[in-house]
């Protein structure tokens, strides 16, 4: 049977990830042209590439921001060690809340690097946070400064678009050579803004963890993930063991003995070894159900014969509360992600539905650039514990893939469970 027919993009009316090994150039090839996979945005080119800069101008901008305070904590901490300096227990009192300080401003220059340049890192040593601070602010002022001429030069550039308006124009190729030199400008400052990222990428990777420190943090990270995955596929196994001894073989328990007890009674009630067997009619049809509900739990067919969206849209209708899916994949998926993603929705939707006493759940997988976005919202109390079976369970499958999975379910609500899965 021919495969992916509902792998096609219809429309529709959302962690820990594998580090970057150290030395990865920020700006891969594939980069160049089209950005990163993280700032990559569905829609039409010019929608993604306008999206891009934006967002690499927001992480500029906000990293001009977090300069300022690295700026003022230096010369702040630098003044308040000049009069302990010869004393060890000084020192060490002053530097204690530095290095607090430091360690939660490393954590913010992080997260703007990941989600807004698209720069994966390892990570800073808790050692070298303050100097990595000392070290990092020129750089926020350098984007500050690329980011004001890039604004010049777009100003400059449109003016003979929007200048007739607030002025009269006397010298029309005056102001066409300057917006040629705006334009150019504007050319000049995106590569200051590239080279820029550069920058921040190697700074942050020279006080980061040694090549070695990366291969071994990412030896354990695997052995783990392994480890967690075999207890996945044993709570499964237990599962469903239980499901047939439970269900199904109680089932066909019932179902030979009422063919029993027909057979024994038959000769002298016929009517009633009809009504009995009238049961094991309806007790088979039961079993078979729950057979075929069972075989669903282990891997459904659909997902083979339909591909994800088809076995998607299976769970939505199966569910006892509304489901609002919105898929949005334009080409085929890697067998093993959508294996991840159907099981994850599957479960997540369970969930919902035992424990969150909610009245609607939102599913929506989107792939962008070479990652596919899984997220599954419902509007129940929330509450909901990350550490559980249910959801550790979720969060194993997804690290197997070098995926990230995060869970937010505030008291309250809404819960919102979210999976990154790397679709290269």
């Amino acid at each position: 049977m021919s495969r992916r027919p509902a792998d096609a993009a219809r429309g529709s009316t959302f962690l820990r990830p594998s580090d970057a090994p150290p030395g990865r150039p920020l700006v891969r090839p594939s980069d160049a042209g089209q950005g990163s996979a993280l700032l990559r945005t569905p829609g039409r080119p010019l929608v993604r590439y306008l999206a891009r800069w934006i967002r690499l101008s927001l992480g500029l901008a906000l990293g001009a921001g977090t300069a300022v305070l690295e700026l003022l904590g230096t010369l702040l901490g630098a003044l308040a060690l000049l009069p302990v300096l010869a004393s060890p227990r000084g020192r060490a009192a002053v530097l204690r809340p530095l290095t607090a300080a430091a360690h939660a401003l490393t954590r913010l220059e992080r997260a703007r690097l990941d989600r807004l340049l698209g720069v994966r890192l390892p990570g800073v040593h808790h050692a070298a946070a303050l100097r990595y601070l000392a070290a990092r602010w020129p750089l926020g002022v350098l984007g500050a400064v690329v980011l004001g001429c890039g604004a010049y030069g777009l100003g400059l550039g449109t003016f003979a678009f929007y200048g007739w308006l607030i002025t009269d124009i006397q010298h029309p190729w005056l102001v066409g050579a300057s917006s040629v030199g705006g334009f150019f400008l504007l050319f000049l400052a995106a590569q200051g803004a590239l080279g820029v990222i550069a920058l921040e990428d190697g700074l942050a990777r020279r006080f980061g963890p040694s090549h070695a420190d990366a291969l071994e943090a990412r030896i354990a990270e695997l052995a783990t993930s392994r480890a967690e995955v075999m207890d996945v596929v044993h709570d499964e196994r237990r599962r469903i063991e239980r499901d047939l001894h439970d269900g199904v073989q109680q089932r066909l328990v019932a179902l030979g003995m009422l063919i029993g007890r027909s057979r024994r009674i038959r000769a002298r009630d016929p009517e009633g070894a009809d009504a009995l067997l009238l049961q094991a009619h309806e007790e088979s049809r039961r079993a078979l159900a729950e057979l075929r509900e069972v075989a669903w739990r282990v891997y459904p067919a659909v997902l083979d014969e339909g591909g994800l969206r088809a076995a998607l849209e299976t769970v939505a209708e199966r569910s006892t509360l509304p489901v609002g899916l919105s898929y949005t994949v334009e080409r085929p998926l890697p067998r093993p992600v959508e294996t991840v993603v159907y099981f994850l929705v599957s479960e997540a939707v369970t969930n919902v539905l035992k424990h969150a006493d909610a009245s609607r759940i939102d599913v929506q997988v989107t792939l962008v650039g070479e990652e596919l976005s899984v997220r599954v919202a419902d509007d129940g109390a929330g509450g909901a514990d990350a550490s559980g079976s249910g959801l550790s369970g979720l969060a194993s499958r997804t690290a197997a893939l070098d995926g990230r999975f995060a869970v937010e379910s505030p008291a309250g609500g809404p819960t919102v469970v979210r999976a990154v899965l790397p679709c290269a």
